[in-house]
């Protein structure tokens, strides 16, 4: 039997994913994001992405169908303009693939539709954008977000969404 060499080092796909999210904050919002920024990332985009959800599911159920469309999620105007600036900036930066498997989907009392699934990597994109630009807007000179900046994006969010 060969014993399993435990190694200290992240795997190269996660070293990949980590490169990519601080390229994405940096053009996006001129920031520069650490592994604990990452952290926050991932649960702010996990709690709305699920407020969102709950919201569609409350709106199909109003309507009488059992699986989400698209046309259930509220997607603002504002919103929807991250989502087309996330789609101009992944030509380049390319996450996609790491939202899909970021965009975790949480069990809702109705199904998932089809195209719901597909567009949930570039809802959490734009999500990811309005996260980006909302830090410039709380401080305009910020490069580094401490706790403080994230803990007041969370806030606001959580107003509005």
């Amino acid at each position: 039997m060969i014993a399993a060499v435990q190694s200290n080092q992240p795997p190269a796909s996660h070293v990949m994913s980590i490169a990519r999210f601080e390229r994405f904050f940096r053009i996006a919002a001129s920031l520069d994001v650490d592994k604990q920024d990452l952290k926050r990332y991932s649960d702010f985009i996990n709690q709305k992405l699920y407020d969102l959800l709950l919201r569609a599911q409350a709106i199909a159920k109003a309507n009488g169908r059992v699986i989400l469309e698209p046309f259930d999620l509220p997607i603002t105007k504002g919103l929807q303009e991250c989502i087309h600036e996330f789609e101009r900036l992944d030509e380049e930066i390319e996450l996609r693939p790491i939202l899909d498997h970021l965009a975790t989907r949480p069990p809702l009392d109705l199904a998932y539709g089809e195209d719901v699934e597909a567009r949930l990597p570039e809802i959490v994109g734009g999500l990811s954008v309005a996260l980006a630009r909302t830090f410039n807007i709380i401080d305009s000179g910020l490069k580094n977000p401490s706790g403080v900046h994230w803990r007041k994006c969370f806030r606001i969010f959580n107003l509005l969404l």
